[in-house]
């Protein structure tokens, strides 16, 4: 039996937990060089990736207080076009110290309300509404994403953990949402997904006996869902007309379809931890 209720939600926050701790390990002793350097997205330091969840933290913190005003401030947001997450990350220009600061205090405002939240509870967000279980894994699944572009700056191969699975549930959700952005009609197949987690432990998603499956490493599938990764450096199997397409523009997040990585140029995979 899965787990319900207020044990999903104390699940997901302690998930959440961690990998905001595995995150905060790699940034809270730079120097002021080292949170300048660039990450692999384009036109973003250091810095920028931190402002970035801290901003969004505050805005999903909005979402499960004041739902209307969100929505309200969204709506402006939006209507300024896609430019308008490069704005915001690059217009904190706030010391390392208190750049670190706002984002430890809006992270731990944002779980805290989740803690108090029933997973059930519908929540705006920059895409379709979600469940207040959805929005505590999307952040989870921002923190890893961007962790990773810290990481790849930083030199510093991470060690993948089974939290990858989260990441993995948001990407198989967000499957119909990967065709539609795109003005794609869905796939009436359904796609079998069956990955291997860090640990060794198999993860799967979809009906048993699918025409359409994907295997592989969940590492490779949660760089690729996330756009660390091109679909070429992965170790990544589908089978399937739907399978095979889906792979070509999955995204776990939310917003138009971002530009991917080119191939060779995931640090993750060309360096596995062993």
């Amino acid at each position: 039996m899965g787990v319900t209720g207020s044990g999903l939600m104390a699940e997901l926050v302690a998930d959440l937990r961690a990998e905001t701790a595995d995150l905060t390990e790699m940034v809270e002793n730079l120097d002021a060089a080292g949170w300048d350097l660039p990450t692999p997205a384009a036109g973003w330091a250091v810095r920028d990736q931190i402002s970035h969840l801290a901003w969004f933290d505050e805005a999903a913190t909005s979402a499960l207080t004041d739902p209307d005003g969100f929505r309200a401030a969204r709506d402006r947001l939006v209507a300024k076009g896609e430019s308008f997450v490069d704005e915001l990350a690059h217009a904190d220009r706030r010391s390392p110290r208190e750049l670190m600061d706002g984002f430890v205090t809006a992270r731990a405002r944002m779980i805290g309300e989740l803690e108090r939240t029933d997973p059930r509870l519908r929540v705006p967000w920059y895409g379709p509404d979600m469940s207040a279980a959805s929005s505590a894994t999307a952040r989870l699944m921002e923190t890893w994403a961007h962790g990773q572009d810290v990481a790849d700056a930083l030199g510093i191969v991470r060690v993948p953990s089974v939290r990858l699975r989260h990441v993995a549930s948001l990407g198989v959700r967000a499957l119909p949402y990967g065709f539609a952005v795109r003005g794609l009609p869905l796939p009436a197949d359904p796609v079998r997904v069956e990955l291997t987690l860090p640990d060794g432990s198999p993860w799967t998603a979809g009906p048993e006996g699918a025409h359409d499956v994907l295997r592989g490493p969940a590492l490779d599938f949660c760089l690729l869902v996330t756009q660390r990764c091109h679909l070429d450096d992965t170790a990544l199997e589908a089978a399937g007309a739907t399978a095979t397409a889906w792979l070509k523009i999955a995204q776990a997040f939310a917003g138009p379809p971002g530009g991917g990585r080119s191939p060779g140029k995931s640090p993750a995979l060309a360096r596995r931890p062993v």
